[in-house]
């Protein structure tokens, strides 16, 4: 039996985040039976439950601010090192989801080396540069990156531009690196046009099918929400803006209504999350047109969800989402004008060039992203076969 524990997600069931839809998808696609999934899960107390076939481990985790993720980490590596000490396993591999735990990464190898273990890490997508994270903690996520990029056997990048970055700005650690990249389905939802759930969700919210263009993500200041705001505001569509993400009245939201006054126009609406998977679906598939606006990180599963789903997707034009949407999709820049124009132009887009542009998205997921290929190509690498 070949062990992978994962750290550095949230933890499944997924609700919302890259890396829980990614272990969702990882555990729910496993094909082959000599491999055991070991989840780490974020949790109110410490207990262990199974899910889809996988052993999951709850580590309960104090409120103590940023420091949260690491102590987390840490945490749930001490568990999974406990666990060998109790059921040795031949070669078993720790999966670290992100680059948090840098500074403790050499002497946790050790102690994993001696139960005859491997250390794989998924650098994530530039945590140092992300807006929310003042200097000091930045120098931090950026010093860590650095240590677990040199003490890692193997770093597994998701996105090919994040692979060069790693072998570009670690080259003096000679870094060992692959390319795997997320996965998405492009099945249609299960859910109909007259269920009552999607019925429900658009009268909650006065929206109606292809009358709403579409955001999914973290309300966070480098998903660019300012900028989609104020481009939408621009426009003299009578389409809406529906914002689906877990928005909080916190100071990222409260500048936002300062600096753009978006509370004032009717047709931009929050809409709080939707956990249910095939409601969401539905959502992206009843959209005018889903806007990204990522511009941190590598492959993001949102991105990838909305090529499988929605048939015009308006990406952000950085290297990052040119990789994977290609020609599927059309681009704006953070220029003034540039998304307006964009939005403009999918709002009078007639059905037939809908249509190209969706079987083209559609085609790029299952040619590059499906998610069994994608849980196929970890399996093979875990089990020492790539």
């Amino acid at each position: 039996m070949q062990d992978i524990f994962i750290i550095g997600s949230k933890g499944i069931p997924a609700k919302y985040g890259g890396f829980e839809t990614f272990v969702e998808q990882l555990t729910r696609h496993k094909t082959d039976p000599s491999i055991r999934y070991h989840v780490a899960c974020m949790g109110e107390g410490n207990s262990e439950f199974e899910y889809q076939g996988s052993h999951c481990f709850r580590i309960k985790v104090p409120s103590i601010g940023p420091a949260k993720a690491v102590w987390y980490d840490l945490a749930a590596f001490g568990y999974c090192l406990k666990y060998l000490k109790m059921h040795p396993s031949r070669d078993p591999i720790v999966y670290v989801l992100a680059c948090r735990i840098g500074p403790f990464t050499r002497f946790l190898k050790g102690r994993l080396k001696r139960r005859g273990g491997r250390l794989f890490v998924n650098p994530d997508g530039h945590e140092w540069l992300r807006a929310k994270w003042n200097r000091p903690i930045r120098a931090y996520w950026k010093y860590s990156e650095k240590l677990m990029v040199k003490y890692a056997d193997l770093l597994i990048c998701d996105s090919k531009h994040m692979e060069a970055y790693i072998q570009n700005s670690y080259r003096a650690y000679h870094p060992q690196t692959v390319f795997i990249a997320y996965g998405a389905d492009v099945r249609q939802s299960s859910l109909s046009d007259t269920d009552g759930a999607l019925l429900g969700w658009y009268q909650k919210w006065d929206l109606k099918p292809q009358e709403y263009f579409l955001i999914v993500g973290r309300f966070v200041p480098e998903n660019n929400y300012e900028a989609m705001l104020r481009e939408f505001m621009r426009t003299g569509t009578n389409k809406k803006l529906a914002i689906v993400s877990n928005v909080e009245e916190n100071p990222f939201y409260r500048r936002l209504k300062e600096t753009t006054g978006f509370e004032r126009d009717p047709r931009i609406v929050f809409c709080q999350t939707v956990y249910d998977e095939q409601l969401l679906k539905k959502i992206r598939e009843n959209a005018c047109a889903y806007l990204h606006g990522h511009e941190v990180g590598g492959t993001n599963p949102s991105l990838l969800e909305a090529l499988g789903s929605t048939k015009v997707n308006l990406l952000l034009d950085v290297g990052f989402n040119r990789e994977v949407g290609e020609d599927a999709a059309l681009y704006w820049t953070k220029e003034p004008g540039s998304l307006a124009a964009l939005l403009e132009q999918a709002a009078k887009m007639e059905e037939p060039e809908r249509e190209s542009y969706g079987e083209r998205a559609r085609q790029r997921v299952l040619t590059a992203y499906s998610q069994e290929q994608i849980a196929a190509d970890y399996e093979t690498l875990f089990l020492g076969e790539r």
